[in-house]
């Protein structure tokens, strides 16, 4: 044999020498590897949340007590009750003059507020020429009163908060809407202090109290969506019958609503009462 042939003879049994020592080695730092404790994992915790704080359980029975109060309250109105309000919407429509008022154009539940602060509850009737003021009665069924009023007069509209003079003890929360139809006319001194008065040439509206129970009720009690259907049908009920000096049109103002009134205890009782609304008041005898 060659000494090239040995050189790579010799060279071939030394690498696989150091290959069999290498694994030798790798498989004995495994085996001391193994044998050393593994190290413990790191506990991961979730992070926190925070909790809702927690409410006494004497104020929970609290809230759920004014809660069911308030719900008593509002189930006292007849016009609640099934039926009540379709029959006297039937009722309504049949008072309205087809020839004199015209087609009706929609139907409202308001809450009327005279000039002594009394709110008194409503039907409010648009037809195509008038708009018709309904007192009815819910419990039986019978509309007591209508005030009719030609659209073609009505020149103004506000709307926005109440508001009563300096030395008034009287406060009235909400929004509402005044609607005038004769602007040359102001009331006289005798109808100021008279609380059962019909002779002003204006009326309040403001929201009925049954107004957040359903979706029904909510779209009959929107003073905002009556108010504009009003303007518009107004503007058009005075191009078919133009007055004299109206050449502006009906006017719609967002400005404070005056109530004209200082003490006040009659409108007191009768608003802390429900005395203007159809109400459920128990039994009365003995």
């Amino acid at each position: 044999m060659s000494d090239g042939a040995e050189e790579t003879f010799n060279a071939v049994e030394l690498d696989g020498g150091q290959a069999k020592s290498s694994n030798v080695d790798m498989k004995a730092q495994h085996t001391v590897e193994a044998s050393k404790p593994l190290p413990q994992a790191e506990e991961r915790t979730a992070p926190s949340i925070p909790s809702a704080p927690d409410v006494p359980k004497s104020q929970e029975k609290a809230n759920r007590w004014v809660n069911a109060v308030d719900q008593f309250k509002v189930k006292r109105f007849f016009v609640l009750r099934p039926g009540t309000l379709d029959h006297a919407i039937d009722d309504i429509k049949a008072l309205v003059n087809q020839e004199e008022d015209g087609p009706i154009n929609n139907i409202w539940l308001m809450a009327e507020v005279d000039h002594w602060n009394n709110e008194k509850e409503r039907l409010v009737v648009l037809t195509e020429n008038t708009l018709l003021i309904c007192k009815y009665d819910f419990v039986m069924f019978n509309c007591e009163q209508v005030q009719r009023v030609p659209l073609h007069y009505v020149d103004r509209i506000i709307h926005g908060s109440f508001c009563f003079p300096q030395h008034s003890l009287l406060k009235r929360e909400g929004e509402g809407m005044r609607i005038f139809w004769d602007r040359l006319r102001e009331p006289a001194f005798s109808s100021r202090w008279n609380p059962f008065t019909m002779d002003y040439p204006y009326c309040t509206f403001t929201y009925h109290p049954v107004r957040s129970i359903s979706d029904r009720f909510s779209t009959l009690c929107d003073l905002e969506t009556f108010r504009e259907q009003l303007a518009a049908t107004a503007e058009r009920a005075l191009e078919r019958k133009p007055l004299a000096g109206r050449a502006n049109g009906v006017l719609t103002l967002n400005q404070p609503i005056l109530i004209e009134a200082y003490v006040g205890l009659m409108s007191f009782i009768s608003n802390q009462n429900k005395l203007g609304y159809c109400l459920a008041r128990g039994n009365i005898g003995f």
